[in-house]
């Protein structure tokens, strides 16, 4: 198979997965290689009980997300967590609004259409998810999700031609499910600004994709129970080291299904965001127990998707 992995090689790629584990040598722009993020916080409530539960265990949080959708926050919703995240100088990302779970199709929600679950189905759809990212950008918004390839473009597109912030920064969700170096880097080129790895990928499989792509890797460590339920806990100096600059990112097990999110059931995600902030407290003790060397942020740090808040907000 020498041929084919020369045509590897001749392009960029490498022509194995990186089992001797090399040390990534990139780094964010501030010289740090690692940040950390929250996901799942669904809401002023539990952005508040989230910056509450920090300040409690003096722990560093880089990037709070969310998975509902920024169609399902009002405006003042939006404009509440864009003036809590700017005040704690730290990056917001919200996910697009309608994708194919909320159309009126099926095929998303059948065992063998999940893989297509949060793309948008249609012209139409991608046109209302446009908008959404166009609503959270007016509003002060600059991070968001997209698990769209189509999308994922449009987004590069909207930057170029003024419908987008240059500064916004555009997440690639876990479910856009891009697993090796090529198709990674496809990412990159088309618009990602940092990318969340699928979360069962080995050592020498994520080692393979850092040493192709330049962008921030996004990687779950304790991982939900639709996502495969994992807890890499042990692995994260070892991930800090090969994967550089990467967010280390602390979802729950037991995390029950809780999108599209609302006032139905945020009793459960304040309970939720509490215990997330909890984990990320025993992920900030394993770097210091075996990793203490390792350079992660401060608040505020260069290329954070910090909020705008502008003289209107409440």
């Amino acid at each position: 198979m020498e041929k084919t992995k020369k045509l590897l090689r001749d392009h960029g790629y490498p022509d194995t997965d990186r089992y001797a584990l090399p040390s990534s040598r990139k780094r964010f722009p501030d010289g740090a290689q690692y940040r950390v993020e929250l996901p799942s916080v669904e809401g002023p409530e539990a952005l508040k009980v989230t910056l509450d539960e920090i300040e409690r265990h003096d722990v560093l949080i880089h990037r709070v997300s969310q998975g509902s959708g920024i169609m399902l926050l009002t405006d003042e919703e939006i404009q509440q967590m864009n003036q809590l995240a700017a005040e704690n100088q730290m990056e917001l990302s919200l996910f697009v609004g309608p994708r194919g779970t909320f159309d009126v199709s099926a095929q998303p929600l059948t065992p063998a259409g999940q893989v297509i679950a949060l793309r948008h189905e249609g012209a139409d759809q991608l046109l209302y998810a446009m908008e959404d990212l166009r609503r959270g950008a007016e509003l002060g918004l600059r991070g968001a999700l997209v698990a769209d390839e189509g999308l994922l473009l449009m987004t590069k597109k909207m930057k170029e031609d003024g419908l987008l912030p240059q500064d916004f920064v555009v997440k690639v969700s876990v479910q856009m499910m891009a697993a090796n170096p090529v198709s990674v880097r496809l990412m990159q080129d088309i618009g990602a600004d940092t990318y969340n790895v699928p979360t069962a990928l080995t050592l020498p499989k994520l080692a393979a994709i850092r040493e192709t792509i330049d962008i921030p890797i996004d990687l779950y460590v304790e991982v939900p129970d639709n996502f495969g339920g994992f807890l890499r806990y042990y692995e994260i100096p070892e991930l800090i080291r090969i994967l550089s600059p990467v967010y280390i990112k602390f979802g729950l097990r037991n995390h029950p299904d809780v999108y599209p999110s609302g006032k139905h059931l945020e009793a459960q995600n304040l309970e939720l965001a509490k215990e997330r902030v909890h984990r990320a407290k025993i992920g900030a003790e394993m770097v210091q127990r075996y990793a203490p060397d390792a350079i992660t942020s401060k608040k505020g740090a260069e290329g954070l998707g910090i909020p705008k808040v502008f003289s209107n907000n409440p």
